[in-house]
């Protein structure tokens, strides 16, 4: 298995591109939001100061904290929960918060009663009737078409036949540089699903993600099963991974994904709420818990990578497409991802986030166009040509970002400046109607 601390010796890191960026930073207009309680006004476009980042492929290097003074809300704690806790501990007594919070009319909210843990850790499903599924609990029965009127039904496959919807959960990491430069090299576009805490610790890879034309999307601020939580933590960890992205990279994303699938229509409309649509998937790598993190041997993800990849020539998905869950938590799954993008690009014709699969030209609140799919299928020969070579290709050393590079295998950095969305977040008073 190629493995990324191979290609330290031999790849060039590139630094973040900022093209897709400055399209989007064009637009200062009012965006129309209908029944949103989130800002809606795209922000003015500004030059962000230049920005350190280490571009070492090397983990020990790369994964060492490192502050960043463009963002330096990040370090205030009242303006963000600590990472790592439930969102709401520290928060909910906040004028900020409770002015989110009071602003949902919760006596429609669905009578739903909040999950319980075993004590193994596991969902308790103990009373509920898991056949008739009343409450369209995923991770009881893999519903995804919610049974209350007026929440719409889960995102879980590209309508487009033969499309592999590329996804990598649990971002950004501080060691992705080389996956990220991979991506860009080959030209391939992910839905990002990012972790709140992980921005707060990582912000510069969250800027990449955007940077770089990746679709971004929320994936809670704790990561934890959302049935579990009430109403009040579920806002909090909607409302502050939203925020925390909306202050680093601009944009404020309008799709989310349930930590483990974990949702049903309780979460569903506090989700809702806040602006929320949930992404999930019809085919999972369990990647996450491969060896040697994990307990499954590693051969049972590859054998599900085949398997997903031989679907895409066996008439499997001649009419409709895939949404296959990945992760970019670690050099593991990373791994996995430069091994089977090569074989995916050739049996798939298409291979793509899931707003371009789906034709959402607006994943933000801001008017930020994203590409559609029409736009993908005219430039997709040549891509998936580019894309089909073996993942050691990446070796060539070639920059093909727009950013500036500077290549080093022993921590050196480049300075890069783009052209981004404000970072600056629209008071709170202006992001109620």
């Amino acid at each position: 298995m190629l493995k990324l601390a191979a290609l330290v010796a031999v790849t060039a890191a590139s630094a973040a591109s900022a093209a897709s960026a400055a399209s989007a930073a064009s637009a200062a207009t009012s965006v129309s939001s209908a029944s949103s309680t989130w800002p809606t006004t795209a922000p003015n476009s500004i030059e962000m100061p230049s920005i350190t980042q280490t571009t070492s492929l090397d983990p020990n290097v790369e994964c060492q904290a490192y502050t960043a003074p463009e963002f330096p809300l990040l370090y205030d704690s009242k303006s963000f929960p600590q990472p790592w806790v439930t969102a709401s501990v520290g928060t909910n007594t906040s004028a900020e918060f409770q002015a989110v919070y009071n602003a949902i009319d919760w006596s429609k909210a669905p009578n739903i009663p909040v999950r319980k843990l075993l004590s193994s850790g596991a969902l308790n499903f103990t009373g509920y009737d898991q056949d008739e599924d009343p409450d369209c609990w995923w991770s009881a029965s893999t519903c995804d078409k919610p049974k209350i009127p007026g929440i719409p039904a889960d995102i879980t496959a590209c309508p487009e036949p033969e499309t592999w919807g590329l996804t990598y959960d649990d971002g950004p990491n501080c060691s992705h540089n080389a996956f990220y430069d991979y991506l860009q090299e080959k030209k391939l576009k992910a839905t990002m699903f990012y972790i709140g805490s992980n921005v707060m610790d990582w912000p510069y890879g969250a800027v990449r993600g955007l940077n770089d034309g990746h679709h971004i999307a929320v994936h809670t601020w704790s990561h934890q099963p959302m049935t579990t939580l009430t109403n009040e933590e579920l806002v909090a960890e909607f409302y502050y991974t939203k925020k925390v992205i909306k202050y680093t990279t601009g944009v404020t994303p309008l799709y989310w994904r349930p930590p483990l699938g974990d949702v049903d229509d309780r979460v569903r409309w506090v989700g809702m709420q806040l602006n929320l649509s949930a992404i999930l998937w019809n085919e999972d790598t369990i990647d996450w818990n491969a060896q040697p993190s994990g307990s499954l041997p590693q051969s049972v993800v590859e054998g599900l990578y085949e398997s997903y990849i031989e679907m895409g020539t066996n008439g499997t998905f001649a009419h409709s497409g895939n949404i296959v869950l990945t992760h970019e938590i670690d050099n593991t799954t990373m791994s996995f991802a430069l091994d089977y993008l090569p074989k995916i690009t050739a049996a798939y014709k298409h291979v793509t986030d899931v707003a371009t699969c789906m034709n959402i030209t607006h994943p933000y609140v801001e008017n930020y166009v994203h590409s559609t799919f029409d736009s993908l299928t005219t430039t997709n020969t040549t891509v998936n040509a580019a894309a089909s070579g073996n993942a050691s290709a990446i070796a060539s050393a070639s920059a093909t970002g727009s950013g500036t590079s500077s290549s080093s295998t022993s921590g050196a950095s480049t300075t890069y400046t783009t052209s981004l969305l404000s970072v600056a977040l629209v008071a709170v008073v202006s992001m109620l109607i």
